[in-house]
């Protein structure tokens, strides 16, 4: 599918024969080489061979033949069987892409639905992800601000350089992405009177704990719903006592933060 499609599904023949499959065989017919062909699709020789001999059992029909030496030399073909096999995938692989175009533009016309898929469609490592509208914006010559306001409630403020701010098309009301590493979460359980300089302080309940050998996730649930994991060491999930139900703080840095925002 087009790359930023909301949209995805994959057409197989006969509950196996995928793209990969034919890729293959219209690589062999445009190459007449099996090596040539599955470099091409990205399979080794052997697998190639592996493919064409088990979908050619199974269609009770060879799908390849080979020929060595001769006047024209030696070579691998598809048979009348596998050439029929690939024109109709082909036709079938026209008709399913015109019905994702068809699906995606029906979409477009949803705008909540529409909106909703595109920050769900992010593909990151960053485990924090709060989706939110800019609530401010402060921009000068070399760095700016934004805060985010969450969905759920509370905000999240990251600092960038102005050029990432223009770039992004930053303004207030518009929609964006906060995105934070787990490691880059501190946990607090007690400030005992003393106030920290990190601008983002998200307060919640914890809510799950996954043991590692070395390191744990501590998930913290917020007011609003929206869930915070922190990544820290097992050593200090033991001095902060924490438990499914232990109230804490994520603190982190404002530079820890990334904004994501559609152009």
């Amino acid at each position: 599918m087009p790359h930023g499609s909301l949209l995805s599904a994959e057409l197989k023949l006969a509950g196996r024969l995928d793209a990969r499959f034919f890729a293959l065989l219209d690589a062999l017919k445009q190459t007449g080489s099996i090596n040539r062909a599955a470099r091409t699709a990205g399979l080794s020789y052997k697998g190639a061979w592996l493919l064409l001999e088990t979908a050619g059992n199974l269609a009770h029909a060879p799908l390849v033949e080979t020929a060595t030496g001769g006047a024209g030399g030696g070579g691998t073909r598809l048979t009348e069987a596998a050439l029929a096999l690939l024109a109709a995938w082909q036709q079938l692989r026209a008709e399913h892409d015109e019905f994702i175009r068809a699906q995606e533009a029906r979409l477009a016309s949803m705008p909540a639905l529409h909106g909703l898929l595109r920050r769900m469609s992010m593909k990151t490592s960053a485990r924090n992800q709060f989706a939110g509208t800019v609530a401010a914006l402060e921009v000068g010559p070399v760095s700016a601000e934004v805060t985010i306001a969450l969905r759920g409630g509370g905000e999240i403020t990251a600092t960038m350089t102005s050029a990432a701010a223009k770039r992004l098309k930053l303004k207030k009301g518009k929609e964006a992405l906060a995105l934070v590493k787990a490691p880059a979460i501190v946990l607090v359980t007690d400030f005992a009177g003393w106030q920290l300089s990190a601008r983002n302080q998200l307060a919640g309940t914890v809510s799950r704990i996954e043991r590692g050998a070395v390191s744990s996730l501590v998930v913290l649930t917020l007011p609003g719903g929206a869930a915070v994991t922190a990544t820290i060491t097992n050593e200090s999930v033991e001095a902060l006592g924490l438990a499914v139900g232990t109230p804490a703080t994520a603190v982190f840095k404002a530079y820890s933060v990334l904004v994501a925002a559609q152009p």
